[in-house]
């Protein structure tokens, strides 16, 4: 069993037993008519699109009010806010510790980093610095809670959770939802998406080459201007667990050639027209996982991306490649994966002798 690692968005905590394609309950709509059901998923899709730009402008206004602390605590103590010291960021975090949680205090490094990035300054909030590292580690074991952690599907959980999908036929043909969570599974993974990012793609945001399939990642968590960002998917060397082949069986068996790449499929083997929700992508995982015979309560829909970047991490891939195809901007976030992924590799404990 995989270590858990630090998820770098929220947990997908889901123990409901029902049908993994469930759309939310808030978008769900009845039909009269094909006319009527395309409206109607027309308008849940915009309803969903417009709920995620409202978490965007969350989180933008919740950074601005962050900075704006940060350098009022600087100017009354007359420190320097931009480019600002690591120590002053560790003095700042002592002196604020016991107002928060865990979670805001992390948002509030965040928002100091993404400051002085905007501003083409190094941060001055990474925890693996000193002397903040000592300050963090000291409010964390204060707190009294670890962070957040969810296990990474590494690259053999993802080849078992692929081969106890369920099948037909003898055990040689995917059944068409199987076709499908093999997809997600494996573009999630090789293209570390967050559960969001997966359902947000469509047919306009993939084209296939001789070298394997281009992904465009219109908006994320990370990416608040909704700049995009496109990644590269390889071919992989076995067909059954090949990200793009898997993608263009899902597409072929699916007949889909417009509009969201994974949707809902009812018990009669009808596929919808609008978007699996983030949810059902984290059902798909655990229930994935549970096939597999791993503990389904430690994997959530995070667990592909964690897996794919400590995955990276262990194989001994540079820092920066690992950013530039996950897309993060924190630096910090990506060395937790990387002490993660490498904490077997040069290990003194293999030169005790025991």
């Amino acid at each position: 069993m995989p270590s858990a690692v630090p998820s770098d968005s929220s947990p997908d905590s889901d123990n409901s037993s029902s049908a993994d394609d469930e759309e939310p309950r808030t978008l769900s709509v009845e039909s009269t008519d094909d006319s009527t059901l395309s409206r109607q998923a027309k308008d849940a899709e915009r309803a969903r699109a417009f709920a995620e730009q409202a978490r965007a402008e969350n989180t933008k206004r919740a950074y601005r009010a962050d900075w704006q602390q940060f350098q009022a605590w600087c100017a009354e103590r007359d420190h320097r806010s931009l480019p600002a010291s690591t120590k002053t960021v560790a003095l700042f975090l002592a002196s604020i510790a016991d107002s928060y949680k865990l979670s805001s205090l992390e948002r509030k490094l965040s928002a100091v980093s993404q400051a002085h990035k905007a501003a083409e300054h190094e941060s001055p909030a990474l925890t693996t610095d000193e002397p903040l590292h000592s300050v963090w580690s000291g409010i964390v074991r204060s707190k009294g809670r670890a962070k957040d952690k969810v296990a990474p599907a590494l690259t053999e959980d993802i080849q078992l959770m692929v081969d106890h999908l369920p099948r037909t036929d003898g055990e040689e043909t995917l059944t068409l939802s199987a076709s499908r969570d093999r997809a997600i599974l494996l573009i999630g993974f090789s293209g570390a998406l967050r559960r969001s990012e997966i359902v947000a793609l469509t047919t306009d945001d993939i084209s296939f080459s001789a070298d394997g399939v281009r992904l465009v990642v219109r908006s994320s968590k990370s990416d608040q201007e909704s700049r995009g960002l496109t990644k590269g998917i390889r071919y992989g060397s076995n067909p059954s667990t090949c990200p793009v082949r898997s993608l263009r069986s899902w597409l072929n068996r699916s007949g889909i050639d417009e509009g969201p790449l994974f949707r809902s499929i009812d018990r009669h083997g009808n596929i919808g027209d609008s978007a699996l929700s983030g949810r059902s992508v984290a059902r798909i995982v655990k229930r994935s996982a549970k096939r597999a015979g791993m503990d389904p309560s430690q994997y959530s829909g995070h667990s592909l991306r964690a897996g794919f970047t400590t995955q990276a991490a262990r194989a001994g891939t540079p820092e920066r490649v690992i950013m530039r195809h996950t897309g993060h901007k924190s630096e910090r976030m990506v060395r937790e994966y990387i002490r993660e992924g490498r904490l077997f590799r040069e290990n003194p404990t293999e030169d005790l002798g025991l």
